[in-house]
């Protein structure tokens, strides 16, 4: 038996006798208790890969507390699944050809327990992260071969950070509701790890769990993402955990044991609604003065977007909605004062085509500016002496923010900093070029990474602004670098890659949490959706919907006092993790 296991924490435990009799009250709650604890012993029992398949459906049921489902109660019971699986790492087998049972070594504990959290966490994935496989159906023919890989491995690497808080959590586990604590300490490191390491991908990070719209997500204008997760874990696993740890309680003492995580679970979640709702009411419905905004969502299929034939119509289609308004009727963009397109909207280089830049120029009233998404390349200023055997400099692509103005000039440009993996750019470029590789964009080379740290940018008419392309919006504490903060931050996308399924939801979700992290609103042009206006608070303005054509007319909420997490950023999660570590060190001190 591992150090730190008796009757609330571990297989072997030793079963107190119990005093007294139990009333009508105690013998529900016995029952409900025996009945869980029936569950977790069972799972001791069982075969490696039954254990594996039930962390697996764990895992995978889970996401439902995600966007778009919001269904966080689920995790009530997928969480303590994960507690039994690592209590049972140490649970004896009978090894194959065998007749007794042998106990296992701390070793073969903490692997038991590694491929537990690993099978939870790679359900986790492949039903969070499934719609990755839509990108590569857009160009069947070339890509589809990868799909199985994109949609295996990236769980399966990923899976790799649960398993190490798995068996991270088993090598300190403690006895009762302690070791929901331990194990919400370790899943919450390894989800700030994953957000950092390897450029980083924090995509349905545990504690989006806690941020249903509404009064919910104002947790995170103080704990931020990473610091949800840990009140994540611990509120939502300690119920079932404590009511399956009082199975053997006396009469007398059931009831407070079996309500103990109940009661933890209240005591997290009261201050955490409650100032939401106090959040919320407070909150103010006020606009920037002079400031009207045309969003257009030209829901251009995937697969035609770079397709050289259509770049004419694609163009055509962007400047006909900006000229509409949200019922359709022209007008000419009569009171919009900044027209704003998705990623990459013109499907070639607007600032090498004068008629592109002529006809913006056509399109803009006076005063008027258009925000875009666009590729830009910097060509080489001068060929290369080829008799050196030097190879010649290569074009440089960005993927791009533009601001143009009414005179079709450029205004300002930001170029995207953080760039997706296999999407713009592969690592080890020139290798895997060689073999025949490329990502999914197709841009031989891979797209170049921006000037840090991110700018702010300067558009007559508006706020100070920061533009983010893309997923740049799912990274907490990295939205603003500089001292300088936003009035509003810009975010561009395309999402039309992903089809019909959760990924642009959680994306959109995603950002909607970035503007209560940071206490600005966010101007959100996609594809193919979701487009809106959320402000500081996350509430959410007119929105075009997935695969819906059309525009948004609207006024820009106003930014507000930046929050706690704007401020602090992970340093209050960073003390979180420092003060549960330190009372558990001090515990453990204290039961040696």
């Amino acid at each position: 038996m591992q150090s730190g296991d008796n009757e609330a924490g571990g297989s072997e435990a030793v079963r107190q006798p119990r005093t007294g009799s139990d009333g009508p009250i105690e013998g529900i709650v016995r029952g409900l208790a025996a009945g869980t604890r029936g569950i977790a012993d069972r799972l001791g029992s069982a075969s490696f890969w039954v254990r594996g398949s039930i962390a697996f459906v764990a895992g995978a049921l889970s996401v439902l507390a995600m966007a778009p489902f919001f269904l966080a109660p689920v995790m009530a019971l997928t969480l303590p699944l994960l507690v039994w699986l690592i209590d049972t790492a140490d649970a004896p087998r009978i090894p194959p050809g065998e007749l007794q049972a042998s106990v296992p070594s701390r070793r073969d504990v903490l692997r038991r327990a590694a491929f537990a959290g690993w099978f939870f966490g790679f359900g986790y994935f492949v039903s969070g992260l499934f719609w990755i496989g839509e990108a590569f159906l857009v160009e069947a023919e070339k890509f589809a071969w990868l799909l199985p890989a994109a949609v295996t491995l990236l769980p399966a690497f990923l899976a790799m950070f649960f398993a190490a808080a798995a068996a991270g959590a088993r090598a300190v586990w403690r006895p009762g509701l302690g070791r929901v604590v331990v194990l919400a300490l370790a899943l919450a490191i390894v989800e700030w790890l994953r957000g950092h390491i390897l450029t980083g991908l924090p995509w349905n990070v545990l504690g989006y769990a806690l941020t249903a719209p509404g009064a919910a997500i104002q947790g995170a204008a103080v704990l931020g993402v990473y610091g949800l997760t840990l009140v994540a874990v611990i509120a939502l696993a300690a119920p079932l955990v404590s009511l399956s740890d009082a199975a053997e309680a006396p009469s007398d003492k059931l009831v407070v044991r079996a309500g103990a995580g109940a009661l933890v679970a209240v005591a997290l979640f009261a201050p955490l609604f409650g100032y939401g709702a106090w959040r919320l009411g407070e909150a103010s419905d006020e606009t920037v003065d002079g400031v009207k905004l045309r969003i257009v969502q030209p829901s251009v299929p995937q697969r035609e977007k770079w397709q050289r034939e259509k770049q004419r119509e694609i163009f055509d289609l962007h400047l006909d909605l900006s000229r509409r308004n949200a019922e359709g009727l022209v007008d000419d963009m009569a009171g919009v004062t900044h027209l704003v397109w998705p990623e990459a909207a013109m499907p070639f280089l607007p600032l090498e085509s004068p008629q592109a830049l002529s006809e913006i120029a056509e399109l803009l009233p006076d005063g008027t500016h258009l925000l875009t998404g666009a590729l830009r390349a910097e060509r080489p200023e001068q060929a290369v002496d080829q008799a050196e055997a030097v190879p010649p400099p290569r074009t440089r692509v960005f993927n791009s923010l533009m601001v143009f103005n009414a005179e079709g000039g450029l205004a300002a440009v930001y170029d995207k900093i953080h760039l997706v993996p296999f999407g713009e750019y592969l690592p080890m470029q020139a290798l895997l070029e060689s073999i025949g590789l490329e990502q999914l964009t197709r841009v031989r080379g891979g797209f170049e990474v921006g000037r840090s740290p991110r700018p702010i940018i300067d558009v007559p008419g508006a706020p100070p602004l920061l533009a983010l392309v893309c997923y740049e919006a799912i990274f907490p504490a990295e939205v603003v670098q500089t001292e300088d903060r936003p009035a509003v931050i810009v975010n561009v996308t395309n999402d039309g890659w992903f089809g019909q399924t959760t990924g642009p939801y959680q994306h959109f979700h995603m950002s909607r949490v970035r503007a209560v992290e940071e206490g600005v609103p966010i101007i959100r042009a996609a594809n193919n959706g979701v487009s809106a206006v959320i402000d500081a608070f996350g509430r959410v303005g007119p929105t075009l919907d997935l695969d819906v054509r059309g525009v948004i007319d609207t006024e820009l909420p106003r930014h507000i006092e930046p929050p706690l997490y704007a401020i602090a950023g992970d340093f209050v999660f960073l003390a979180l993790l420092t003060i549960l570590a330190a009372g558990l060190a001090v515990s453990r001190q204290s039961d040696a």
